[in-house]
């Protein structure tokens, strides 16, 4: 009894200073990443625009933000490249902007040409930097029943660029969402919420599958879940329950976490800078990865993956955050993304977890996978950082 008493006793203690040595290395990474907001570095977020119009009758007003890192890579507005884009700057290439981006964005309304026109060059701040913000008008030949948008900008710089469109008609709010493989859409004046909702399911899933730093995330927390360590060594799991509850609880805590923030963040109620969320995203990654390597945290990876998946929540909210949404279609477009998160996320599990269980016994996954794939993701991700720290630009990704 005495001896079941003190093996519990070293169990206990052993818990708890594994909690507490992350929970240092928690503060640790956010104390770090505390200095990124003091530097001029801009975040590395996807490339996104927002566009607004308001169809009344015949008539369409409306503006578009863009962001100037984008506008700089396309045409070019630092002119002394000194790094910092001006508003004397902004304004000498006003005409530019305004041809560029008009010119990549068609409006037809019942098989009719509407054309726009520029009215006003403004700037705005953003969760994620400062954009242009180009207000345009435009006249339809007769009263719009549905409208065709053909959208183009930056498709062929970048083919990750999303545009977000909010589209305001009769006091009705739709939404949209363009890529390369959706440049153009039809949108009736009375579209169903339903078709809306399933567009930003579908934008969750590509979110997701396109953020590589929150996939290798999910991947350097899934690598052990097949292994268990004895003697301070990985081997294979015997227990195939044990690597299901081992996912589940990593799963359930990463979806609970991000799930929590991208609404708080989605909804206005909390709200960080991009520059600080996403130098901490790649910090999650570096620590994730050497925990896999030099192990603190080992029963309680879920710890890892909630702490950490609270910043990444923040992450995904930037798609949504700026889009300026009423109250009710942001909520069904943030269902709506979260769920498609969700979806991109277990289908990502679906495919590691099988291969990595038939493997797992094996050098290829032990020594190369697990041992050498971590290495490599605490690498990239350490660039990851330097890069939004540092304001360059090393990998294409």
């Amino acid at each position: 009894m005495r001896a079941l008493r003190h093996s519990i006793d070293n169990w206990a203690a052993e818990e708890v200073a594994s909690v507490k040595r992350f929970v240092l290395l928690f503060l640790w990474a956010i104390a770090l990443v505390g200095i990124v907001p003091a530097l001029p570095a801009t975040a590395h977020k996807p490339s996104d625009s927002y566009l607004s119009m308001n169809i009344e009758r015949a008539h369409i007003g409306g503006q578009w933000d863009i962001a100037l890192r984008d506008l700089d890579y396309g045409i070019g507005l630092d002119d002394n490249d000194d790094g910092a884009i001006t508003w004397g700057e902004l304004r000498a290439r006003r005409r530019a902007i305004e041809a560029y981006a008009l010119s990549r964005l068609q409006v037809r309304a019942d098989g009719k040409a509407c054309p726009l026109q520029p009215v006003n060059l403004l700037v705005d701040n953003h969760t994620d930097g400062t954009y242009a913000v180009l207000r345009f008008a435009g006249n339809c030949p007769r009263p719009v029943t549905a409208v065709e948008l053909k959208y183009q900008l930056f498709f062929d710089l970048d083919p990750q660029h999303r545009g977000l469109l909010n589209l305001r008609t009769g006091g009705q709010t739709q939404t949209a969402i363009f890529s390369p493989a959706q440049a153009s859409q039809r949108l009736t004046l009375t579209s169903h919420p339903i078709a809306q909702f399933l567009d930003f399911v579908r934008e969750g899933v590509w979110h997701i599958w396109l953020g590589y730093d929150h996939i290798l995330f999910l991947l350097t927390l899934l690598l052990p879940a097949v292994l268990t360590r004895k003697g301070g060594h990985w081997q294979g799991a015997s227990s195939l329950r044990q690597i299901f509850a081992n996912v589940l609880k990593v799963v359930t805590a990463f979806t609970l976490a991000h799930s929590l923030t991208l609404s708080l963040a989605t909804l206005g109620v909390v709200q960080l800078p991009s520059r600080l969320v996403e130098s901490a995203i790649a910090i999650s990654v570096v620590f994730a990865a050497l925990n896999n390597l030099y192990p603190l945290v080992q029963r309680r990876r879920w710890l890892i993956a909630f702490c950490f998946g609270l910043i990444h929540g923040f992450g995904f909210a930037g798609v949504l955050a700026d889009l300026g949404l009423p109250r009710a279609a942001l909520l069904l477009a943030l269902v709506g993304f979260n769920l498609g998160v969700e979806a991109g996320q277990m289908a990502i599990v679906a495919a590691f977890l099988p291969v990595a269980f038939v493997l797992r016994d094996s050098w290829l996954y032990r020594r190369l996978t697990f041992a050498g794939g971590s290495a490599l993701i605490a690498a990239i991700a350490c660039i990851w950082f330097a890069e939004r720290l540092f304001d360059f630009k090393v990998l294409a990704f």
